[in-house]
């Protein structure tokens, strides 16, 4: 298992704080430290959607001016995006024997984790 995030997010914080509470191994990988590549996210975007990777929410998305944020309207936009702001993809990234989980959503963990 592999988590994909940013170490002083609060979210991958809450997601790596469940998975040793339970025990669960896994790889960390720093997008700040060690960036992500196209074909990864394009890898995560099949099984989940760009959109779902892109986080509108952040800080990170709302610092843009609006003629980018107007400008990701397609998967390439929105991957270059993502490759040089990391910190716009939603947190954290957990790659899995069957699949991908996004974000930290404790009912999810439990459902597909510990099944």
């Amino acid at each position: 298992m592999i988590v994909y995030g940013i170490k002083n997010c609060n979210t991958v914080k809450k997601a790596l704080d469940w998975l040793n509470g339970h025990h669960i191994d896994y790889q960390f990988h720093d997008f700040k430290k060690l960036g992500v590549t196209k074909n990864k996210l394009a890898e995560w975007a099949e099984k989940a959607g760009y959109e779902t990777l892109l986080n509108k929410r952040g800080t990170t998305w709302k610092q843009l001016d609006a003629a980018t944020q107007a400008s990701i309207t397609s998967e390439d936009a929105a991957f270059e995006l993502m490759q040089q702001k990391t910190s716009v993809i939603k947190r954290p990234v957990i790659e899995y024997d069957k699949g991908i989980l996004i974000g930290f959503d404790e009912k999810a963990y439990e459902n597909k984790l510990l099944k």
